[in-house]
């Protein structure tokens, strides 16, 4: 019973770092309803970013030897990039093809994507950095000597900090005027619009607060598995997580990485075995595609009726 307790705390953690990467998809999707397939290569963008700029502040060495003072300027120099990147992908890319038919937009993120990841290797390069965010990934010794769990304090404390994030930006839509404002234009756009809702600055705002998220995810994915090219793949992912939970919910995207996170660790551990292994890097889209067929819109999703 421990060790099934063992695994399912690890995937329970895991899949709430697999709920932030989503996230970032949910906003974009909710407010403008364009699925930003270029999600993972913000990710990798700001995680290249951030490490750059470490490297140009002086006396860096990682946050557990350098300078807080240096993290935080590396941290806003970063955020202010995604920011930028945000708006001006807004602005400059989707604002011009707005009313276009939704494959229109897919395809556009998609070349988006190339774009993206191009920029941040020609202005940083593409060779693998380390990064120290100075949390050690050992075991929680609490746990291990009290029940004899070994749960990562790496995985604990990321996912405290994503559960932080999640709270925090579900009170922001919740009790803000933005909020408020974002709610209504993922309702209806047309009628926002009809009670003066500035539709564009809306969008904007969405953009910059996923360039956030996409920083704080990369940050986080950087630091467990090196800043590479491969965390653009963390996209892949999120993909199975918003198919369980749903495009437009924010909950859903927390449920859908909890249910991802727990059944591909309990699959790999108890059904390895008897494929052979590796049952981890395909069967959340096993599960995801058995989904569909029951409940397509997600469990957060809303059903949509369409009239002839």
């Amino acid at each position: 019973m421990t060790f099934f307790l063992e695994v399912l705390i690890g995937g329970l953690l895991s899949g709430v770092l697999y709920a932030l990467v989503a996230l970032g998809f949910v906003l974009i999707f909710k407010a403008s309803g364009v699925f930003n397939f270029a999600q993972g290569a913000m990710v990798f963008f700001a995680a290249l970013t951030f490490v750059g700029f470490t490297e140009v502040l002086p006396g860096w060495t990682g946050l557990a030897q350098g300078t807080a003072g240096n993290f935080w300027l590396a941290f806003i120099l970063a955020l202010s990039s995604m920011i930028v990147l945000g708006i001006a992908t807004e602005r400059v890319v989707l604002r011009p093809l707005v009313n276009q038919p939704p494959i229109t937009l897919f395809m556009v993120t998609i070349g988006l994507t190339f774009f993206i990841e191009g920029v941040a290797q020609g202005i940083w390069g593409s060779h693998v950095r380390g990064l120290n965010l100075g949390i050690e990934d050992v075991p929680v010794m609490f746990l291990l000597d009290n029940f004899d769990m070994i749960i990562s304090q790496f995985d604990l404390i990321a996912a405290g900090i994503a559960l932080v994030l999640f709270v925090t930006l579900a009170l922001l839509f919740q009790y803000t005027k933005v909020g408020r404002a974002l709610r209504a234009v993922a309702d209806d756009h047309q009628a926002a619009l009809s009670v003066g809702i500035p539709l564009k600055h809306i969008w904007a705002i969405v953009w910059s607060v996923a360039g956030f998220v996409a920083l704080i995810a990369g940050l986080i994915w950087g630091a467990r598995n090196g800043v590479q090219f491969a965390l653009t793949f963390t996209a892949l992912k999120a993909l199975p997580v918003l198919i369980l939970g749903g495009f437009t919910s924010v909950p859903g995207a927390i449920i859908g990485g909890l249910i991802i996170g727990a059944s591909e660790k309990l699959a790999e551990v108890y059904l390895g075995p008897f494929v052979g292994g590796g049952i981890e890097g395909w069967f959340p889209y096993i599960l995801a595609m058995l989904f569909l067929l029951v409940r397509p819109e997600g469990l957060f999703g809303e059903k949509h009726i369409d009239r002839v």
